[in-house]
């Protein structure tokens, strides 16, 4: 290259580029969204003056904890024992990065394969993965998992069925994931009481896949998703989403033929976090073992004869090579998913039917308080719920929402964010979990009882 005359290095840039200036590079950005002026930082400050500010602006947020919140809408506040933060700190967990030299890596290869059993065994199915980013990915990479397998057997080739309610922020997902894949998605159309239409459902037969939810997004707990496989037939997938501390009380979706059992895992292991990091649930039947996406970690014995374990059933390739590749998820969220194997470890069978059982209660007692406001009736008043019920109030819920908040409660979720075009601003989606006490219900009643009566004048 001919010697380049003495520039500064953001005009020996432009120079090579073939550009006189920066606003001839960025050209392309609309002029409206461009920065003209530069960011108002500060000048430079010593450590004290960062921490101040920073528990300043810290200070600024409400957490779930800091008052009575019945707000969830997919994820759960919960209560994560401190042995969980203890082990999970341990130098022998600090790394994700995928074990391929399991000679040096036994104790996280042990740690992910009982991951996995925990799994399994929790949701009815032979095999589990070591988790995917969280629900919605799960969900997706489900249905693309489906298409490779039983595509070319199905009659309605290239088409997926979706549950009509599922989280608008689900369905993106799943349409980001299946749009470059010619892949159709159908909706599985719910009837007037918000349980899934079984009529039809029929018109899933000879399909790739259908996903539903149980419970769904309003919380209800749906009998009919029981006879879905008998529907569809063995050529079409049932993929069952799940809350999985229902699975405490509820019968495992591969009890009743799921296929394929989805999850936010985020209950097990650790809080919201503000939606992340979390980690997602992934779990099948040996039919779709081969196409299933992520690390599987396989028990074996090695040359000796002793106990060993090792990633099993899927290359390398599957990882780091794209265009070999069944799915895009390589370093997933192992770290969190073995919080939430320690979790359900401290748990045991008999701990987890009890946390259920406290969620259920939970629930079901501030459904019933809820309602002796006058004015406010459920969206499905024959419903068993799990964790969530929705209610139709006298006026919008986002007034609802505001007016409560003000009162210093969360009092909900307002389902219009979602889905104002099914008539549901009215409609209040209240969540509840191990830790919603009397005092929390009491004040939620109060503050709605005093919206009600105020709204009603």
């Amino acid at each position: 290259m001919d010697q380049l005359p003495n520039l500064g290095r953001e005009q020996e840039m432009l120079s090579i580029m073939g550009m006189d200036s920066i606003d001839e590079l960025f050209s392309n950005i609309p002029e409206n969204i461009r920065r003209s002026n530069s960011l108002p930082l500060r000048a430079p400050q010593t450590e004290e003056e960062i921490w101040h500010d920073a528990q300043h602006l810290l200070g600024a947020n409400v957490d779930l904890d800091s008052r009575p919140s019945f707000l969830s809408a997919g994820l759960a506040r919960n209560f994560v024992p401190a042995m969980v933060g203890a082990m999970a700190t341990r130098g022998e967990f600090l790394t994700s990065y995928t074990p391929y030299q399991p000679e040096v890596s036994q104790g996280m290869l042990q740690a992910m394969w009982e991951f996995q059993t925990m799994i399994s065994e929790l949701v009815g199915l032979p095999v589990a993965n070591v988790s995917m980013y969280d629900a919605s990915t799960a969900a997706a990479e489900a249905l693309t998992c489906a298409v490779r397998v039983n595509g070319r057997k199905a009659t309605q080739k290239g088409v997926v069925y979706v549950s009509q309610f599922i989280p608008p922020h689900r369905m993106q997902v799943i349409e980001n994931y299946l749009q470059g894949g010619d892949t159709e998605i159908r909706i599985l159309e719910h009837s007037g009481d918000g349980h899934i239409d079984l009529n039809a459902a029929a018109n899933a037969v000879g399909s790739c896949a259908v996903y539903v939810e149980q419970p769904n997004a309003f919380g209800v707990l749906d009998a009919g998703i029981s006879n879905l496989k008998s529907i569809v037939g063995e050529n079409t997938a049932v993929i069952v989403g799940v809350d999985v501390v229902s699975l405490g009380l509820v019968e495992a979706p591969g009890n009743y033929g799921a296929d394929i059992v989805v999850g936010e895992g985020q209950p097990f292991g650790i809080g919201p976090t503000f939606g992340g990091p979390i980690y997602g649930i992934f779990a099948c039947a040996k039919k779709y073992l081969r196409q299933m996406p992520g690390r599987i970690v396989g028990q074996t014995v090695d040359v000796d004869g002793k106990l060993a374990y090792t990633l099993t059933l899927s290359t390398r390739e599957q990882h780091i090579r794209r265009h070999r590749a069944t799915s895009n998820i390589c370093s997933n969220e192992t770290l969190i998913a073995l919080m939430g194997a320690m979790h359900m470890a401290l748990l045991g069978p008999g701990g987890l039917e009890k946390l259920a059982r406290r969620v259920a209660a939970s629930t079901e007692a501030t459904k019933r308080a809820v309602l002796s406001i006058d004015g406010v009736e459920l969206v499905d008043p024959k419903a068993a719920n799990f964790r969530e019920f929705a209610v139709i109030l006298p006026i919008d819920a986002a007034a609802a929402v505001s007016y409560a908040d003000a009162a210093g409660i969360n009092a909900g979720f307002d389902l219009g964010v979602w889905w104002a075009d099914y008539g549901m601003s009215r409609c209040l989606l209240i969540g509840c979990d191990e830790r919603t006490s009397q005092s929390d219900i009491e004040a939620l009643v109060s503050a709605l009882s005093q919206w009600v009566s105020e709204v009603s004048v």
